[in-house]
């Protein structure tokens, strides 16, 4: 079974499509659609709510996209689980290639790179920078060789991610998951994705601080489980 876990929060504008999105590429396989609504207050509960086909869990108040990760994982029954963005930036009809080298037996983890090759919208040059940079660091710690470390489309056998503990509760799970596949010793694949990246105006979360946060957490988890 593949399991797909989707944290959200106030995506009110996206949610039903990007839903409707991952159902269509699940199509004709064994899947579950495990929803993790981090506390939204824009409506998007609602929309959720009437929503067939997913497995609805919900946070009585915003925690971050970790905790909302963890949530899910913990209700995930996959033998692979997918983590899917609840805006429109990563496609699923990128799974295929996605869960190919894990079908195949070649990977226990895979990263759906940015940075590739594949089709990408041109937006700003400090986000590429900074996410260069962040991987350089993440790379220099973890001896991996990574091209995207921050991306949101991970995929993993559900038996690595049920002997790791998520302890991150923002956006800082990204270096967090990457310090502990690599500490496991995974066979870690990355595979070129589209990304229809959006602006701050049309509801991108992640800042400046999470910057900073991802560097410590780079540093932390190099060194402690």
């Amino acid at each position: 079974m593949i399991s797909v876990v989707v944290p959200v929060y106030n995506e009110r504008e996206t949610i039903r499509e990007i839903l409707t999105r991952v159902k269509s590429a699940l199509a004709g396989r064994d899947a579950e659609i495990v929803v993790v609504d981090d506390g939204s207050s824009d409506g998007t509960r609602d929309v959720l709510r009437s929503i067939e086909g997913i497995q609805l869990i919900e946070h009585p108040e915003n925690q971050g996209k970790g905790a909302a990760l963890r949530t899910g994982f913990a209700a995930a029954r996959g033998d692979v689980v997918i983590v899917q963005d609840a805006d429109l930036e990563y496609d699923p009809r990128d799974y295929p290639k996605l869960l190919e080298p894990i079908e195949d037996g070649r990977a226990d983890v895979v990263y759906g790179s940015r940075f590739l090759g594949g089709p990408h919208r041109v937006l700003f040059f400090w986000h590429f920078f900074a996410n260069l940079m962040l991987t350089l660091f993440s790379n220099l710690l973890t001896n991996l060789n990574l091209s995207d470390m921050e991306t949101g489309y991970k995929v993993f056998r559900g038996e690595v991610l049920r002997r790791i503990q998520i302890r991150s509760n923002r956006f800082n799970f990204e270096p967090e998951i990457t310090a502990k596949v690599a500490k496991l010793r995974c066979r870690i694949y990355e595979v070129p994705i589209s990304y229809s990246g959006r602006t701050y105006e049309e509801g991108k979360k992640i800042g400046f601080v999470d910057g900073i946060s991802a560097l410590w957490t780079i540093l932390k988890y190099r060194f402690v489980d």
